[in-house]
């Protein structure tokens, strides 16, 4: 299996398969959308490609980190693999390929709403004990969480601005 850039190409397949992986179209439709904000990384949309099949994707996007300057951080949102390639190490290779790529591009963090049982293994801890705070209130404060990267400084603290097509994802 091999990790590279999503391409144009691969739209339609990386539509299907984040359906498939949520057994809904909200997630897909909102990567569909982020693609098309000022928060879209092209660099940082990859797919796991096995013998030129789309088996999953990652994708990561800009958001706004309301500290003192404010500063552009990344929010990964969503991870999706295809049902029977789940369990496999696949989501877990496209989270390590996506950091460690965030991290050479000099991205200061990383925020992602997930599993407090999955994302520490790849360093990510609650947001709240950076003081880093989540936009909507009802979230889990062990499911709102951040992973450093080589250019954060202890001065990132705030709260987590979304751009407004996550909003419209949560309603769905």
């Amino acid at each position: 299996m091999g990790i590279r850039l999503e391409t144009t190409w691969d739209h339609p397949e990386v539509r299907r398969l984040v359906t498939a992986a949520f057994g809904r179209r909200a997630e897909a439709d909102l990567v569909d959308k982020l693609r098309e904000t000022d928060g879209f990384v092209s660099q940082l949309s990859l797919v796991a490609d096995q013998s030129g099949v789309v088996v999953g994707h990652i994708m990561f996007t800009h958001i706004t980190l309301e500290s003192d300057p404010p500063v552009k951080v990344l929010a990964l949102a969503p991870v999706s693999v295809y049902p029977a390639f789940q369990n496999r190490g696949v989501g877990s290779a496209l989270i390590r390929r996506g950091l460690a790529v965030a991290d050479e591009r000099g991205e200061p963090l990383v925020v992602v709403l997930g599993h407090p049982e999955y994302y520490p293994r790849f360093g990510f801890v609650r947001a709240s004990t950076l003081g880093i705070t989540s936009p909507w209130p009802d979230i889990p404060d062990d499911a709102f969480m951040v992973k450093t990267l080589s250019a954060y400084t202890e001065n990132m603290k705030g709260k987590v601005r979304y751009p407004p097509e996550f909003d419209a994802a949560e309603q769905m």
